[in-house]
């Protein structure tokens, strides 16, 4: 006993909860196309045959009227409950999808709009069967006429059945498709074209040659001007329902074009945060699928090389792009610039560990903005060093006098951090730039003797009043004004090199050309 009430509690509790989903919209829009079919089989039986033949709603016996309505009693409980039955899946999935993903709800609205279309051809052919068999007793003719014009309703709902059904759960599709737009099974374009066009222009034509060439073998009666009121009345169907399905057509396949067309000219202008809304589960909704994957892609490659970038620099990043990243190297003449913070040590012990990695950052942005300002790159970070390229991934004829003016300008700028004291090393000359490592894992640098002498100068630099030191080989291959700004000096061995090496210091504060007049 306790059951049934149970039951009947479930029921009120799913019905009350299906209000607040699509459902009822879906339902409205079936029983409109089912109307619209049914208002059209009943015209078609009234003004679509010859007047002789038409069917008067004088003349329905009261037996098919009490059971077209029997029928369409029971027809709207079982569609209902059918309906209910084939969505409340998905629209329980729908809604919890971000707790619990259920693979057999994703499939099922990805079909759904294809299973309630199949409810309705159903219930229309069970409905023509039964009329066409009760009818079949009393008149042949009635009953070829009920068979005809319920073929015709069916083919009518079953079309706007479909578009509404598509149409309503749009956004049910669209998260479907989310995981794999490849199992959407919707009808392709091609299709939906075909079956609108025999919808509207063949099953019209078709129905008026069948009148036409009935009358001329004399299987109808009447003659040429009785059948004008049917053909009459066919055309004018094939115009309206025509112009309402082409216009339907038209925009199920505008707007998602449309919105691709913008979407693509906001990718053009630099925008890869764009998407499109997923329509259907045709080819376009996987058109529209595939542009949302590449967006999405282009957006991750987009990501990784600025972060290849931020890494290994700009320059060296575009470089690898366009002509890959084989190992190995070519000779090269470069301008090599060596930084490095004095008393680093001392810092790590007399800081706290985050105000020594604040520094170190702010040292290494200054160090980043002074070398992009004069061509060059910095290949890498050493701890508390630094190691800057000019002339290499990118031609640069005269590195080595950006080399040697970014040096003079980053002293100045460093001096501005407090509690920093660097020493800088310049050098230039011959070198082998490019890809070292293993094809797992490899970066690109430069190896050569101007690395290790800007390594080693840097380290006598940091006992001198200016802090920078130059090698006068790299005065001597600057072809710019920049070897103004440099006095060439004593020469030193450096420490593993076994070859004298000639220092330049830096000029400072150099007379102008003003100064100098007024002096004289």
């Amino acid at each position: 006993m306790s059951e049934h009430p149970s039951r009947t509690l479930r029921a009120k509790r799913t019905l009350r909860w299906l209000v607040h989903t699509p459902w009822p919209i879906l339902a409205l829009d079936l029983l409109r196309a089912n109307l619209i079919g049914a208002v059209f089989t009943f015209a078609f039986l009234r003004f679509g045959l010859p007047y002789d033949t038409a069917v008067k709603l004088g003349e329905i016996s009261g037996r098919n009227q009490v059971l077209f309505i029997c029928y369409l009693v029971i027809a709207l409980v079982v569609g209902a409950y059918l309906t209910i039955q084939l969505t409340l899946p998905v629209l329980l999935w729908h809604r919890r999808r971000g707790a619990v993903d259920s693979e057999f709800a994703r499939r099922r609205a990805l079909r759904l709009p294809s299973l309630v279309t199949y409810v309705c051809v159903g219930l229309w052919f069970v409905g023509g069967v039964i009329f066409t068999l009760f009818n079949f007793v009393t008149s042949h003719r009635a009953a070829l006429l009920v068979a005809v014009a319920t073929a015709v309703g069916c083919l009518i709902t079953s079309t706007l059945c479909y578009m509404q059904t598509e149409k309503v759960l749009r956004p049910i599709t669209v998260a479907a498709m989310a995981g794999n737009p490849e199992d959407a099974t919707a009808p392709t374009v091609t299709m939906r074209i075909v079956l609108f066009w025999v919808a509207c222009t063949a099953l019209p034509l078709l129905v008026i040659t069948g009148l036409v060439v009935a009358q001329q073998m004399g299987a109808l009666e009447q003659d040429v001007s009785t059948l004008q009121r049917p053909i009459l009345w066919m055309a004018l169907v094939a115009l309206a329902f025509g112009f309402l399905a082409v216009s339907r057509l038209v925009s199920a396949i505008a707007d998602p074009i449309k919105q691709l067309r913008q979407a693509q000219r906001a990718v053009q202008d630099g925008d890869l945060a764009t998407s499109v809304k997923i329509f259907d589960g045709s080819d376009l909704g996987q058109l529209q699928a595939g542009f949302n994957n590449m967006v999405h892609d282009l957006r991750e490659r987009n990501e990784l090389r600025n972060l290849f970038g931020r890494y290994v620099g700009e320059d060296v990043a575009r470089r690898a792009m366009e002509s890959g990243t084989e190992l190995g190297g070519s000779e090269r003449y470069v301008g090599v610039l060596f930084v490095d913070v004095v008393g680093s040590t001392n810092l790590g012990v007399t800081r706290p560990p985050g105000e020594v990695v604040e520094m170190l950052n702010e040292f290494f942005r200054v160090v980043v903005d002074v070398v992009g300002r004069h061509d060059g790159f910095v290949n890498k970070f050493q701890g508390d060093a630094a190691l800057a390229i000019f002339g290499a991934p990118l031609d640069d004829a005269d590195f080595a006098g950006h080399a040697l003016a970014a040096a003079r300008e980053l002293r100045v700028e460093l001096e501005a951090l407090e509690g920093l004291d660097v020493g800088i090393g310049v050098s230039a000359g011959k070198a082998i730039a490019g890809h070292i490592g293993a094809q797992q894992r490899l970066e690109y640098t430069v190896i050569g003797d101007p690395v290790n002498e800007a390594a080693r100068l840097t380290e006598l630099a940091k006992d001198e009043p200016t802090r920078v030191l130059g090698s006068a080989r790299a005065v001597y291959l600057t072809n710019s004004e920049e070897a103004q700004h440099w006095q060439v000096g004593e020469g030193v061995e450096l420490r593993g090199r076994g070859i004298e090496t000639r220092l330049a210091r830096p000029i400072l504060n150099l007379p102008t050309t003003d100064d100098a007049l007024a002096t004289a």
